[in-house]
């Protein structure tokens, strides 16, 4: 039986070139990009030719990219930090109720320490409000983090109108790009965006790396304590492999390749509505179908359709979905993100799946993958009456 991989969201393969350029690096490069002999700055120039490709992804400077360990560390570090560094001007915080787990815990941890969070609400497409935004913002808003495109729905925020109002705004504005990042241009400068998380396993590198970017005028103590490495912002030596190999699958992301995985992730969509019509199959989409929205995310209700048995039998047919973020799978609790846009009380909640599209996913996988998307809907439903 062939296997069938549709949840990009969750994570994505390694491109050849990537693992190419990593097992490269794994032969001929141990050195610590720390030390001064020959090694380390083999090591050290490495990381600096990667850090300028990572720096040109959004239109940065070098010494703006901060190295982590991901988008969980460097969402961790941005929020914590910026609320400690900035508790004297001001305590209160806004975010969106469908923000990543990596966004809503730390800021609850931060709300057991007297911080004041707003939980901007969203509609039933899954996005703010610019007028509930403005009427959260006072003078005492030290930070806004809200996030660039949502993973379980693939809406995308209001990004630019939100960092022209905080531009002579004291707050600093950080934004969770890690879905968007690769698919959609991202000009820190022209967004106006303070910082930015992303993560390379989302875009076909390796796992365990990302970069926080920082404008340079953005200052904190750093969340990881030890040595002085990324300029005193983040303790622990360089994985000089995965830093080639994050940069090795930026290089690949060209403007054009952006625009036409869009393109092709839109008609993947189109494709499978298409086929779900023209079964008769009863579904409605959890969000909308806008262009700029992040494509490779479908989120569909499916009414009278456990999420669970509908999942559980597309994995057994070789089909890899979601019935949401990976990193609540294994929760009993319900989407927050469903909650959020239709409430508590809604079916869509338990009978909703997501499906995520890939740059290895083609249209006859598609046609498969609807397939037994209907054969198996008309079962469930045979069985149920």
């Amino acid at each position: 039986m062939e296997h069938i991989y549709l949840d990009n969201a969750a994570t994505t393969p390694m491109a050849d070139a990537v693992i190419d350029t990593m097992t490269a690096r794994m032969k001929d490069m141990f050195g610590n990009a720390s030390s001064t002999h020959w090694f380390g700055r083999e090591a050290h120039t490495v990381m600096d030719k990667s850090r300028q490709i990572l720096a040109d992804s959004i239109n940065a400077k070098p010494n703006d990219i901060v190295m982590t360990s991901g988008a969980t560390e460097s969402n961790n570090t941005a929020i914590t930090e910026t609320a400690r560094a900035r508790r004297d001007l001001g305590k209160h915080i806004i975010t969106t109720a469908i923000e990543h787990p990596s966004v809503m815990k730390p800021l609850a941890a931060l709300e057991d320490e007297g911080f004041r969070v707003t939980y901007l609400p969203v509609d039933e497409t899954g996005r703010i409000s610019m007028d509930d935004f403005e009427a959260a913002l006072d003078d005492d808003t030290i930070l806004v983090t809200i996030m660039f495109g949502n993973n379980e729905v693939g809406s995308r925020m209001p990004i630019e109108a939100i960092g022209a109002r905080l531009k002579d705004h004291q707050a600093w504005f950080h934004t969770d790009a890690t879905q968007a990042y690769g698919l959609q241009d991202i000009d820190v400068e022209a967004m106006n965006i303070d910082m930015l998380s992303t993560s390379a396993h989302k875009i076909n590198g390796p796992k365990g790396i990302g970069f926080l970017y920082r404008d340079p005028k953005i200052l904190f103590k750093p969340l990881l304590k030890g040595g002085e490495q990324e300029l005193k912002r983040r303790a622990g030596t360089e994985n000089i492999v995965e830093i080639a190999g994050f940069a090795t699958a930026v290089s690949l992301l060209t403007a054009e390749e952006k625009a036409t995985r869009q393109a092709k992730y839109l008609g993947f969509k189109k494709q499978l509505l298409a086929r779900l019509d023209d079964a008769g199959i009863d579904y409605k989409v959890n969000g909308d179908l806008a262009p700029d929205n992040l494509n490779h995310v479908l989120n569909i209700w499916y009414p009278g359709i456990s999420t669970y048995a509908l999942q559980t039998n597309l994995d057994l047919s070789g089909f890899a979905i979601s019935g949401g973020s990976a990193c609540t799978a294994g929760s009993l609790e319900p989407s927050h993100v469903l909650t959020a846009m239709f409430g508590a009380d809604s079916p869509r909640i338990g009978e909703s799946i997501r499906t995520s599209f890939g740059s290895e996913n083609t249209p006859e996988q598609i046609d498969a993958y609807a397939d037994a998307l209907i054969r198996i809907i008309n079962r469930l439903k045979a069985k149920a009456n």
